[in-house]
């Protein structure tokens, strides 16, 4: 057929229709750690192809490859339109390795401000250890290119940001990065592939923490880099090296969350949109950040990048600590927890969960402040997450 299959049925079947061992209709999930040869000539035969870059069988210890992760695997990189993808135990394990497989000792490597906490701590104090120099800079692909110096190599950047949900101008970044010859990676996991693709806009690696929305369910943790074959090979070498690699029970739940990938994001974005409308216009949320409201500082290059804007919503509370805890201990549905993407709603006060070992000032610096509440909507009715925001923020 000559019809091109969008995410959601991409996330079912993957690129090409594909008979599965012992005809099982779901992917079996091999849980074994070796793989036996019949004889020392056969393991003669598999190690002159490998050294000879050939293929003659795939499997042979269980840190390097387990064919249910190697499914899953197919099936990501259909929905972002990749060449490969590659699988790891966490989104973070993605991040740092895909960081390290593509530094280099006395470079430069730029981060967007707004960036999750732990990118931002290995940015600040680990990367330094490697004779790597870092720039925070402001989520632009003006501040970007002003950052630039003659050793940087990486552009490392977050779409949407995490907690202010600040959408950045790809094609204009890409634009920037690749006059100048440098590397590009985004981190996309409040995006996900249904709302946001960046390789179609030319950025080189997409990396997302598939705990969230891409396993939809709070009860996994793996993250997943995609991009060309051969700007991954280093990084799939290294990731075998270091063994970050997700378990078959893992890779199964997340092949089986992939299943409702398109109907749990179109809930998700309906949700995330009707809330956050809803926020706004409450007197006890003094202001709100979602790339689908038209007071989001970056609402026109979201309408003209994303599909939807996801399930994730950040606001003030009116008032101090205390009103904050109040509204927080006074949600019915929502569970006190980080994390974002499944099927339950979650709340966290930020300065007290994510950045509870900061002082007052370092977190005042960055925009943290103590009535700022993050929300990730889950599966429930949305008219049920309503009245019980609603209830709560009346008690403030």
């Amino acid at each position: 057929m000559t019809h091109k299959w969008r995410p959601a049925t991409l996330a079912i079947h993957g690129p090409v229709k594909r008979r599965k061992a012992h005809h099982a209709v779901s992917t079996p999930i091999v849980h074994t750690s070796n793989y036996s040869f019949e004889s020392t000539s056969e393991v003669y035969e598999f190690m002159k192809a490998k050294a000879e870059g050939r293929i003659i069988r795939e499997h042979e210890y269980g840190r390097y490859f387990n064919p249910t992760q190697q499914e899953a695997e197919r099936k990501l990189a259909a929905i972002e339109g990749a060449e490969r993808a590659i699988l790891f135990s966490s989104g973070m394990s993605a991040v740092i390795l895909a960081l390290m497989a593509c530094m280099k000792k006395d470079g430069h490597i730029i981060f967007t401000g707004d960036c999750y906490r732990q990118t931002r701590d290995f940015a600040t104090n680990l990367l330094p250890r490697f004779s790597v120099e870092t720039s925070l800079v402001e989520p632009n692909a003006l501040a970007i290119e002003k950052a630039i110096r003659p050793n940087t190599n990486i552009i490392f950047t977050e779409s949407p940001t995490n907690p202010y949900l600040r959408v950045l101008d790809i094609p204009a970044i890409v634009k920037v990065a690749r006059r100048r010859k440098i590397l590009t990676m985004i981190d996309a996991t409040l995006a996900t592939p249904f709302n946001l693709r960046p390789l179609d806009s030319g950025v080189d690696i997409v990396l997302h923490s598939a705990t969230k929305y891409l396993g939809g369910h709070n009860d996994l943790l793996a993250g997943v880099a995609l991009g060309r074959h051969a700007l991954l090979e280093d990084l799939g070498k290294l990731q075998r090296m270091i063994g970050a690699t997700p378990g078959p029970l893992t890779c199964f739940l997340l092949e089986r969350g992939l299943k409702t990938f398109g109907l749990r994001m179109e809930h998700h974005n309906q949700a995330g949109l009707k809330v956050a409308r809803f926020l706004e216009s409450h007197p006890k949320a003094v202001k709100v950040w979602y790339p689908g409201l038209k007071s989001h500082p970056d609402h026109r290059i979201a309408r003209a990048q994303m599909r939807g804007f996801g399930s994730v919503i950040s606001f003030l509370v009116k008032g101090n600590d205390k009103a904050t805890r109040r509204f927080i201990d006074s949600l019915a549905l929502f569970l006190i927890t980080p994390s974002l993407g499944g099927s339950e709603s979650l709340v966290t006060q930020m300065s007290m969960m994510s950045f509870f070992d900061y002082s007052v000032e370092a977190r005042e610096s960055i925009g943290i402040v103590d009535n700022l509440v993050r929300i990730a909507l889950g599966l429930e009715d949305v008219d049920d997450l309503i009245a019980d925001l609603n209830q709560a923020l009346d008690r403030v």
